[in-house]
């Protein structure tokens, strides 16, 4: 079993890159999130998980970092009728914040899966279902400083507001981001907070 290549980019495209290794081209899919990280030309190094078809016989999945491989995992064997693909389509989800989606799950907060994530709502409920009890032993690495420590619920409000006026996902949090590290006086309404964070977006 492959647990792990080295080599430099030949080729990529959606969701998928040819690493040459010793003289062989080894084609595996990855997270969009991931594959856009990669370069042609550049050197790489995944980790990797195999999956077997019967119609495509062995086919390889490429990780940037071991947590990735981990969750990826996790997915095929927690979430009932979950299979290599569409647990590669969850793992690019959860990619736009490892930490927030560990804690979104261990907190049960479907809205942040949604209105972030981009899970449906159905998904996000079978996902705390699965999750909840295995996510403890999951560790996704990285210093977790992200819009949810503080403890405000005001900024998931303001998360899920930008969400709702079509902004995605990525730029919500970043806007909400710069919001929580300027500061939030209090007693301040959700209101002026999400006129903040639009503001942020404009500039």
């Amino acid at each position: 079993m492959i647990a792990r290549l080295k080599g430099e980019v030949l080729s990529k495209s959606d969701g998928a890159v040819v690493l040459g290794c010793g003289g062989v081209g080894y084609e595996l899919n990855l997270a969009q999130a991931s594959a856009e990280k990669l370069r042609r030309g550049t050197e790489a190094e995944l980790y990797v998980c195999e999956s077997f078809s019967p119609y495509e016989g062995t086919i390889l999945y490429g990780f940037l970092a071991p947590e990735e491989k981990e969750l990826f995992s996790l997915f095929r064997q927690a979430v009932p009728g979950t299979g290599a693909k569409k647990a590669l389509e969850f793992l690019n989800k959860a990619l736009k914040s490892l930490p927030d989606f560990e804690r979104a799950v261990l907190s049960r907060d479907a809205k942040l899966l949604t209105g972030i994530f981009g899970f449906t709502s159905k998904t996000a409920e079978k996902l705390i279902v699965s999750l909840k009890d295995k996510m403890g032993a999951f560790s996704c690495g990285g210093a977790k400083i992200t819009v949810l420590d503080g403890g405000n619920s005001k900024l998931f409000e303001t998360l899920n507001a930008l969400t709702a006026l079509g902004y995605s996902p990525s730029e919500a949090r970043k806007a909400v981001e710069a919001v929580r590290i300027e500061g939030i006086a209090d007693g301040e309404e959700l209101e002026q907070i999400v006129r903040k964070a639009l503001r942020k977006l404009a500039s």
